[in-house]
């Protein structure tokens, strides 16, 4: 039963498509494009450490994280993790105040 309620609670990109697919009346192929469309935005324009702001929903912005040293906790051995740039999520009020 544990997994039934798991599946309840997360969406896979298949279940995001046929469930956008349907609401909008569209079929799969244009709601796979679009989200495609949409990610590869989001990588160029965070690539360009620029956010993406989707009114009603949130900001996606990027952040620059730097180079640091890491201890492995079993060896012990020294590791450097390179810098790299990830995006961050911060949900609008609006979206904010509906799951409220």
């Amino acid at each position: 039963m544990q997994a039934k309620t798991h599946d309840v609670l997360s969406m896979d990109n298949k279940k995001l498509i046929d469930t956008v697919a349907a609401n909008l009346g569209r079929s799969h192929e244009d709601v796979n494009k679009l989200l495609e469309a949409f990610a590869g935005v989001l990588r160029a324009r965070c690539g360009e450490m620029d956010s993406v702001i989707v009114p009603g929903f949130g900001t996606f912005e990027p952040k620059k994280r730097n180079e640091r040293v890491i201890v492995h906790p079993s060896t012990g051995k020294r590791m450097l993790v390179p810098p790299k740039v990830t995006v961050g999520f911060k949900v609008s009020n609006v979206l904010k105040a509906k799951l409220k």
